[in-house]
């Protein structure tokens, strides 16, 4: 499977313009012979622009996820939509099953090539460290995976990195791949290089991390999105400006690992 990830300049709160920048960043990978392309944390309206979150918020059932779901048809390749800002109530009107009746959500979701949606992550673990927000959002209740091409896709978003056993459930479900869109900002530079690797050792599967970059206020993203092998290994990765991340990610090389190293059966 080839895998793109989309990093990407968000500007806050211009909805519009980042959404057709997405778009864009769709069009152009798939040409480029994705099978994958994943989208960073909040490329909506920005992950820092809190002030607007209530405003842009739309329902699984919106016009900006139903763009992502038709360029994922139109260039016949699977996208995470990877994460825009849920209104719950919206969705849950539209008879989708939500944590709680209303309050927004961190959420991703993601698309197979013909623009079905296969699977709802709502990011569980919440930052409130120099962000708002675990005050503004409601959080997930549980994993997501969904098959595409031959793995089994799991995804989990940017603050989620600094808990493994998350990603063990993952491995229990079968995740040979999984999907981490996040808006990462200086200066915690080594913490990103270090924990998705981490995550990839830990549990022999690849994991691929996609940032954005850009400033918002006094925050700065610091984009090196990367994607790593079951063994850990850098398979490609990114600066600090907007730039598309691609690798092969070979289910086989999973099972391969796994194979030859058992570290997953030894567990007490």
């Amino acid at each position: 499977m080839n895998l793109a990830l989309a990093q990407m300049a968000v500007e806050p709160g211009a909805v519009e313009a980042n959404l057709d920048r997405a778009l864009a960043r769709v069009a152009a990978a798939a040409a480029d012979s994705a099978d994958l392309v994943a989208l960073p944390e909040v490329f909506d309206v920005g992950y820092f622009a809190f002030d607007s979150y209530d405003r842009v918020a739309q329902g699984l059932d919106g016009e900006r996820l139903a763009h992502v779901a038709a360029a994922a048809d139109e260039h016949d390749v699977a996208v995470l939509a990877g994460s825009v800002v849920e209104d719950l109530a919206a969705s849950r009107e539209a008879g989708f099953e939500t944590p709680v009746p209303e309050g927004l959500a961190n959420t991703s979701v993601l698309f197979d090539s013909s623009g079905t949606r296969r699977t709802v992550y709502r990011k569980r673990h919440l930052f409130g460290y120099g962000s708002a927000e675990s005050e503004l959002l409601v959080p997930g209740e549980s994993t997501a995976t969904a098959e595409v091409g031959d793995h089994v896709v799991g995804v989990t978003t940017c603050y989620d990195l600094r808990f493994p056993e998350q990603y063990r459930r993952l491995a229990d479900a079968g995740a040979t791949l999984v999907l981490v869109p996040s808006a990462w900002p200086y200066p915690r530079v080594e913490h990103w290089r270090l924990l998705p690797r981490a995550r990839a050792v830990e549990n022999l599967a690849y994991v691929a991390a996609v940032n954005g970059v850009g400033a918002f206020e006094d925050a700065e993203l610091l984009g090196r999105s990367a994607v790593y092998d079951p063994w850990g290994a850098t398979l490609a990765s990114a600066g600090d400006h907007p730039a598309t991340v691609t690798a092969d990610v070979d289910r086989e090389r999973v099972d391969a690992v796994r194979d030859e190293f058992p570290a997953l059966e030894d567990r007490r």
